[in-house]
């Protein structure tokens, strides 16, 4: 009720809010009677006043005091005021002898209405109470889910940019040792043809041609070599390490705190 009360503060209905809706046809409300009490007050003309006529006995005009008709029409007349005064006698009476149960049944049917009409609220606030308490739990539980889901979100993320920040790193130190490596290669290809230009001939051993020299530093490239590719293992085994770890987080079930 709380969240009700306050969006019907918020709320402000602006002046045509009704603007979608039919006009209203007050043609089906109206009788004979009120089309000529419209006509009256459109025309400005007075009401007219009750005639008391009728309740009233006149004598015949003072030019038909002789006439028979004058005086038939104004004793019926009186038979018609008689009895309307005995009715009214008769529903006085009724109403001093049955008046009072009358009411009393009346007053009793008012209020069993007034009860069940007080049930009927109690029913309706009692629902709307339930579909209130029903939208806010499952707002509640969606809040709740979004929150996770966000918290999941943000870790996955993290761990991309951490894992997207490692191959950075990685490409950077595989580039650095492709350089090293094509620069010790090059030097490795120059060596022998960098020789001294008075360098004392060294006595050949038996068995072997003039023209043949050995290399020089002949171990030393071996050793560069083995030490090349014994880099570039560890550096396959660290990314192969990389790329499992990240399979087994994307694999693991998501954090449901």
């Amino acid at each position: 009720m709380a969240m009700e009360e306050e969006e019907t503060r918020r709320y402000r209905p602006t002046k045509n809010y009704l603007e979608h809706l039919p006009q209203l046809s007050f043609h089906q409300f109206e009788t004979e009677i009120l089309k000529t009490e419209y006509e009256r007050l459109q025309a400005r003309q007075p009401m007219e006043m009750m005639s008391m006529k009728r309740y009233e006995l006149p004598q015949p005009p003072a030019g038909k005091t002789t006439d028979v008709a004058s005086w038939s029409e104004c004793v019926d007349n009186s038979y018609a005021q008689l009895e309307h005064q005995s009715t009214r006698i008769a529903n006085l009476e009724l109403m001093s002898k049955y008046g009072c149960e009358a009411w009393k049944h009346y007053n009793a049917a008012l209020v069993k209405m007034l009860h069940q009409m007080q049930k009927q609220l109690q029913d309706l606030r009692k629902q709307i109470q339930e579909v209130n308490w029903r939208r806010k739990t499952s707002q509640t539980e969606a809040g709740e889910k979004l929150k996770n889901l966000e918290a999941n979100w943000v870790g996955l993320v993290s761990k991309n940019y951490e894992i997207e920040r490692a191959c950075v790193e990685l490409e950077k130190e595989i580039a650095s040792l492709e350089a090293e490596y094509d620069q010790r290669k090059k030097a490795q290809l120059e060596a022998p043809q960098e020789r001294p230009e008075e360098e004392p001939q060294e006595e050949q051993p038996e068995g072997q041609v003039p023209g043949d020299v050995t290399p020089p530093r002949l171990e030393e490239t071996e050793e560069m070599e083995q030490g090349e590719e014994q880099k570039q293992q560890e550096q396959e085994e660290s990314t192969a390490s990389a790329e499992g770890e990240q399979e087994q987080q994307e694999a693991a079930p998501p954090s449901t705190e």
